[in-house]
């Protein structure tokens, strides 16, 4: 099925269940996670379009949680933001056909070991936040160039929420909305750059419906449990799939 063997198929949905399910309890790392997890096992260019559509459909939902009318008003007050975004990413997607599978793995593993050791070190990365505009426009660079080539553009966006000192329940409306932007500019790009084609939008397809279900037993669990201890395996998990990701492309 897929032009996949039937135990990678099964790891593939065992990944992308429990990416969603962090998603729905902790609201981030469901790319990271689909990143690092598919990538150990799958070329890295199918690994990336595996999770576009799973990751469109559960930032759509993040994105409307606190209806239409929010997510909009969010659009437009972070619009510099979002244009820069899915302008770099349109941008840097063209770069993954033409990427040495080596040098695509290192992108991919380098800057999630990078995000989880920081993160379990208890440092959070900050943009010099005084100029909104500018650490506006700084997030959507850098989060749009690892976001075209990885689909991962989450420790910018935080980063700048944190510098901001968004308010909880906006801060997680805000990256809904920009994650469910980026991922509908991300599918865009990839189906330019042919990434995303008959031969692997199939299984990305198939991945969506698990990867909903997911989110919303992450959401119907959030508030049970110890969030601090399971971030933090969480970022451990994404830590060691990270560094797996650096050693297949130092041995290739």
């Amino acid at each position: 099925m897929f032009g996949l063997d039937l135990t990678i198929l099964l790891m593939a949905l065992a990944v992308t269940v429990f990416a969603s399910i962090v998603k729905g309890a902790v609201g981030f790392a469901m790319p990271m996670i689909m990143i690092s997890g598919l990538a150990s096992f799958l070329p890295a260019e199918q690994a990336l379009a595996a999770l576009i559509l799973p990751t469109l459909g559960t930032n759509l939902a993040q994105a409307l949680r606190q209806g239409w009318r929010a997510a909009l008003a969010t659009t437009l007050e972070y619009r510099r933001l979002l244009i820069t975004l899915c302008i770099t990413i349109a941008i840097a997607a063209q770069l993954v056909p033409v990427m040495p599978q080596a040098v695509m793995l290192m992108t991919l593993g380098l800057p999630i070991v990078v995000f989880a050791l920081t993160q379990l070190a208890g440092w959070q990365m900050r943009f010099e936040a005084r100029n909104r505009g500018r650490a506006e426009v700084t997030t959507g660079l850098v989060g749009g160039f690892f976001g075209g080539i990885s689909g991962v553009w989450g420790p910018p966006t935080i980063a700048l929420l944190i510098s901001l000192d968004v308010e909880k329940r906006e801060n997680v409306r805000v990256q809904g909305v920009v994650y469910m932007i980026g991922s509908a500019m991300l599918l865009a790009a990839h189906l330019g750059s042919g990434v995303v084609n008959g031969q692997t939008l199939p299984l990305s397809a198939a991945l969506t419906l698990p990867a909903m279900a997911g989110l919303y037993a992450g959401f119907a669990i959030q508030d049970r449990l110890d969030q601090r201890r399971f971030r933090r395996w969480t970022l451990i998990v994404l830590a060691i799939t990270g560094l797996n990701l650096v050693r297949r492309a130092l041995t290739l």
